[in-house]
């Protein structure tokens, strides 16, 4: 019979070393993505000051949803997804064109253009 045993470390915290790690976090809401123009594949990152319910679209130049990427809530902080044009939920048979990448979260809304290449 064997007993595994772990090691725990404390750590000591200040409020210098909170406010340090306070100010690690993003001060907006931003979304960005690369590569732009992409194919299949690009990332889109975004940036919460506060925990926040997000939701992350991708909208077709007509307005039509072409894919839910976000849809939940989340930490402050930085976030990254990887929106796929190949395997998108409603994304087969996308050709190639303007997107618009929209996030929502605690009543800021910002949309972006991506270009997709074949």
């Amino acid at each position: 019979q064997s007993a595994a045993f772990g090691r725990i470390e404390y750590l000591k915290t200040d409020e210098k070393n909170v406010a340090s790690l306070m100010s690690n976090l993003p001060e907006e809401y931003s979304i960005s993505n690369y590569p732009n123009p992409f194919n299949p594949t690009t990332t889109i990152n975004y940036q919460l000051p506060e925990k926040s319910f997000v939701t992350l679209k991708v909208f077709d130049i007509l307005g039509k949803e072409v894919a839910t990427l976000v849809n939940e809530t989340k930490s402050a902080g930085y976030h990254t997804v990887i929106f796929d044009a190949g395997h998108s939920e409603r994304g087969r048979g996308m050709t190639s064109g303007v997107y618009i990448y929209t996030i929502q979260a605690n009543g800021i809304t910002q949309s972006k253009k991506m270009l997709l290449a074949k």
